[in-house]
């Protein structure tokens, strides 16, 4: 193998490994994009529920010791 074929040999090498790590970074990169995706709705699912919880708080009347059951029940 001549000088000029082993550079072309590991031009193509070095070619095919660039190919390689570009797919793997486009993977990561869709993978990372809906993981976002997915905790922004968490966020806004997490949100609501506080919303409402809240809104069910400030509503709520007070209730007598006496209207619990007791945990036995």
């Amino acid at each position: 193998m001549t000088g000029e074929e082993k550079l072309e040999a590991r031009i193509a090498e070095i070619e095919a490994k660039l190919a390689l790590s570009e797919d793997s970074l486009d993977a990561l990169n869709t993978t990372v994009y809906r993981q976002q995706q997915l905790i922004d709705r968490l966020q806004r699912e997490l949100r609501a529920l506080r919303d409402q919880v809240e809104a069910s708080a400030t509503n709520a009347e007070p209730r007598a010791p006496a209207d619990e059951v007791p945990p036995h029940y």
